[in-house]
């Protein structure tokens, strides 16, 4: 199993299990630095060791054998495979050469030292720096917390609001951090994968082209490169599509963090402090709390800041959830809770007001219950005038634009795709738009198609299969995979389903042009493995799982002319 996906909704909650998480992926990423501070140094000992060239080679050859790479997810690619067995492969072809003489390029110091220390100074350096702010913003931000609460309810209320505008700034500011560097510990772990193979592969390229190794020595590593750059490329171009998808989903959450709570979540998790007596009297210990509606379950685990001692987390059922009025307690922020297990009353302090409102309205307290906007982005629907504007748009890019180069990945204009839009689903004329004028370039039509399939309230290749499609694509067996994807979209609705021939067969006629257009159908999944599928829920995992809804994408485009893999069935004409 790789890392677990370190999801933007965890920034928000900080709970002892996300920190751990990122323990994990720190230490990954102290092993990946200390990696290529080993392949640099092995590296310049090999382009300087002329006299000790076999025993530099070996070293080598040793350094890349024992890197295994982690991955984010639970499944990889075929071409993550191949680039996760590439170091082995390198190693193996490396030792079959160990007794060749060879003379290094000149240029293999910028092949292969350079780009790995601009990765280490530029995505390792950047992710130690985020990390350094993260710690300080969080210290900063816990501190200033812990004061703020001890604070008096009797103080002014001038006083009062100045505490609280300085807390929610600084807890802003610590959000903000969060958010950062986990976006970027995992932008490393997962650009690492091509960043850290390329130099090399580069550097084994031009070290074997530039001695006398054997003809056909060189003709059988030929084959293993040529698939590897394509390999390297592909996930590449995934990365690039995800990246898209995680900075939007980012800038989502830092909007409306509560809009992207997990499914299978607690109803609502955090840090409390809780009014406990000990001996020297009343006293307040900092829990995090995770509680459970349905059944009225409120987990308690204690967050002792002194080092090696144990935690007993603790579940009790809940009875009755009151607000704490202001003047019957010299805090701020509480209110009370009633347990099946616990006699008497457990008085328990929220972080802020907000807070604590959300905590009341969980456990059906009586605190009035608020609800932020949220807004939902237009929908369209797969209906008769969504199928004749496909047509439309597929007819168009046919006759005139089929060759066009980077066609569907180029973009059109914002401001030109919404007036297409608007003029053809306008209720009182819907469709009575002609696209082959020279009123709409290419891209345009292609952005608006693109537009529209994507923003459908129901993806074409729908929510129901979409946990089933990416679970075929993982499959390692190639003959299943292809044969488990064409008995799902035989379970497509009908519409669904014409729809999903209707893209497929047009986007296989567009790789036929590939010559011309620079468009492969692995090109084509890239854009529309997002754009037919998708996942209902908007979460750091789901977006990991975007390279494998680019490979059924693939897999349709490349097989769609080879078997018959969809029912004809006409519904609209």
């Amino acid at each position: 199993m790789g890392h677990t996906p370190l999801e933007f909704s965890e920034c928000y909650l900080d709970s002892p299990v996300f920190r751990e998480s990122l323990k994990g992926y720190e230490q990954e990423l102290e092993r990946t630095n200390k990696f290529i501070k080993d392949v640099i140094k092995d590296g310049n000992a090999l382009i300087s060791a002329i006299k000790g060239y076999s025993s530099a080679i070996q070293k080598f050859s040793q350094t890349l054998q024992s890197f295994q790479f982690d991955f984010i997810g639970d499944t990889m690619t075929d071409d993550e495979i191949n680039i996760a067995e590439s170091f082995r492969e390198f190693a193996d072809l490396l030792q079959e050469v160990e007794d060749e003489k060879m003379m290094m390029l000149q240029n293999a110091d910028e092949l292969l030292i350079k780009p790995l220390e601009a990765f280490r100074k530029d995505q390792i350096g950047l992710t130690k720096e985020r990390k350094k702010k993260f710690d300080r913003d969080s210290e900063k931000f816990y501190s200033l917390l812990d004061k703020h609460l001890h604070l008096s309810s009797k103080k002014k209320e001038a006083q009062l609001q100045e505490a609280d505008l300085q807390v929610d700034k600084e807890k802003q500011n610590f959000y903000e951090s969060s958010l950062e560097y986990v976006y970027q510990i995992q932008e490393v772990q997962e650009s690492k994968k091509f960043s850290l193979v390329e130099p090399v592969l580069a550097f084994l390229h031009c070290l074997f082209t530039s001695n006398s190794l054997t003809f056909e020595l060189t003709q059988d590593f030929l084959p293993y490169k040529q698939q590897l750059q394509l390999s390297l490329q592909n996930t590449r171009n995934h990365f690039g599509s995800t990246r898209e998808e995680l900075e939007d989903l980012k800038k989502r959450m830092t909007d409306a963090p509560m809009i992207c709570k997990l499914k299978g979540q607690s109803t609502i998790e955090g840090y409390l402090y809780s009014q406990e007596k000990r001996a020297l009297g009343l006293t307040w210990v900092k829990y995090y709390c995770r509680y459970e509606k349905e059944g009225k379950i409120l987990g308690m685990t204690p967050v002792e800041q002194k080092p090696g001692s144990r935690q007993v987390s603790q579940e009790l059922t809940l009875k009755s959830c009151t607000r704490r009025k202001s003047d019957t307690i010299d805090k701020r922020f509480c209110f009370d809770v009633e347990t099946n297990e616990r006699q008497g009353t457990i008085t328990l302090q929220a972080p802020s007001e907000a807070n604590r409102r959300l905590w009341l309205e969980a456990m059906d307290g009586k605190e009035p219950i608020y609800h932020s906007p949220i807004t939902k982005r237009d929908e369209m629907e797969l209906n008769e005038i969504g199928f004749r504007f496909v047509r439309k748009c597929i007819n168009a890019v046919e006759a005139t634009g089929i060759s066009s180069e980077g066609i569907y990945r180029t973009v059109g204009s914002n401001i030109q795709v919404q007036k297409l839009l608007n003029a053809f689903f306008d209720v009182k004329c819907p469709g009575n738009v002609d696209l082959q004028t020279s009123d709409w370039d290419i891209k345009t039509i292609t952005s608006a198609l693109k537009f529209y399939l994507r923003n459908l309230s129901e993806p074409v290749m729908t929510y129901k299969l979409h946990r089933e499609l990416v679970s075929a694509a993982k499959s390692e067996n190639l003959d299943y995979r292809l044969g488990a994807i064409h008995c799902l979209v035989y379970r497509l609705p009908d519409n669904h389903r014409e729809m999903l021939e209707l893209i497929v067969r047009h986007l296989s006629r567009v790789c036929e042009h590939s010559k011309e257009n620079l468009m492969s159908p692995s090109n084509m999944g890239v854009i529309f493995g997002p754009t037919l599928m998708r996942a209902q829920e908007d979460t750091v995992a789901a977006m990991m799982n975007i390279k494998f809804q680019n490979i059924v994408v693939e897999l349709l485009i490349e097989h769609c002319n080879k078997t018959n893999i969809y029912r004809t069935h006409k519904i609209y004409s």
